[in-house]
């Protein structure tokens, strides 16, 4: 860590959580310009355990949002470039045979980080992908006979291009399921890609992020997250919004039943409540409201939603879904 960095670390002893998410959030902008709504979710994310899979086309700052953010973070961090020929050992890592002390020794992998850069996840086979799902869902990784946990914050962020499709492989069902949130990204408007281009266009730009948060830091945050209330009107309204995506026509939507195959699982309201506190929380409340339950509905939801090939043919998206469901599903209170 450099001279100035320690400098930093040291006036953020003396902040309290807010002001260090703060910090955190100013530092990025520094860099980042104009994916607030990332840079929010990778905050959720964070603050919840929650892995995190970024789509979206390339030149949107997926990579260097997670980059930077890891600076900001005192915190292990490898970036892992998936390929057609990685291997689950160039992930997870091997026994390899010593012959002066004859012999196996366990060699690890890029995994055993504390914040993992899975980049461009789709393009790696089905069996790096079973490789990284006992990480993601057990935060342990096995090697021989032998299982490892994982360092605490364990978090995978991933990003994938839904444009190329040439080299890629459709990522399971039940790894997509283990992402806390899946984040659609789109293009900036004018100004912010204006300012983009004027940042990039200047040579002598290398802004170097300042270490904010340690471990601590983050295991105190999610303490403060824990006490976070909740109303049980609006724990009851998370259920009827998950079962509205398995039983649409009890809700009074049956146009979008005739395009749902399968409802999201119960992972979905488990962490639908997760991400409202957070959101309650860096809105400087102690209490969730149905705007916070609402606002992070679709990047929970929009991946757990299977739709059938009717509505692909009517070019029906799950978005599209989510928003009909929270316009017709009430808050019983």
């Amino acid at each position: 860590m450099s001279r100035q960095n320690v400098f930093v670390t040291r006036n953020c002893n003396n902040m309290n959580s807010r002001q260090k998410i703060q910090a955190v959030i100013d530092e990025m902008g520094k860099v980042v310009i104009g994916q607030e709504r990332l840079i929010n979710r990778l905050l959720v994310g964070l603050f919840t355990g929650g892995h995190v899979l970024l789509e979206g086309v390339p030149g949107l700052a997926k990579t260097l949002t997670i980059n930077t953010l890891a600076k900001i973070l005192d915190l292990h961090f490898h970036r892992i470039q998936f390929t057609p020929d990685l291997l689950p050992a160039d992930l997870v890592g091997t026994m390899i045979y010593n012959p002066k002390k004859s012999e196996f020794e366990v060699k690890k992998g890029p995994i055993f980080a504390q914040i993992i850069l899975a980049d461009e996840i789709n393009r790696a086979p089905a069996k790096v992908q079973s490789a990284l799902l006992e990480a993601m869902a057990e935060k342990q990784v096995t090697i021989g006979d032998t299982t490892y946990p994982l360092d605490k914050p364990f978090l995978v962020l991933a990003t994938q291009n839904p444009v190329e499709q040439e080299g890629t492989f459709p990522l399971p069902e039940a790894q997509v399921d283990r992402f806390m949130l899946k984040v659609y990204l789109n293009y900036l408007d004018k100004d912010q890609e204006l300012a983009v281009m004027r940042q990039k266009s200047n040579m002598d730009f290398n802004y170097e992020p300042k270490t904010v948060l340690t471990a601590d830091d983050i295991a105190k945050i999610r303490k403060e997250i824990n006490e976070i209330t909740i109303s049980e009107t609006l724990e009851k309204y998370i259920i009827e919004l998950v079962f509205a995506t398995r039983n649409p026509a009890e809700y009074g939507l049956t146009q979008e039943a005739g395009y749902i195959q399968f409802g999201a699982s119960p992972r979905a309201s488990i962490q639908l409540n997760l991400a409202a506190k957070v959101m309650a929380y860096l809105e400087g409340r102690d209490y969730v409201l149905p705007e916070d339950i609402k606002e992070m509905a679709p990047d929970i939801l929009n991946h757990r939603i299977i739709l059938n090939y009717v509505a692909e043919a009517d070019n029906i998206t799950t978005l599209q879904i989510i928003q009909s469901i929270l316009s017709s599903v009430a808050i019983n209170r």
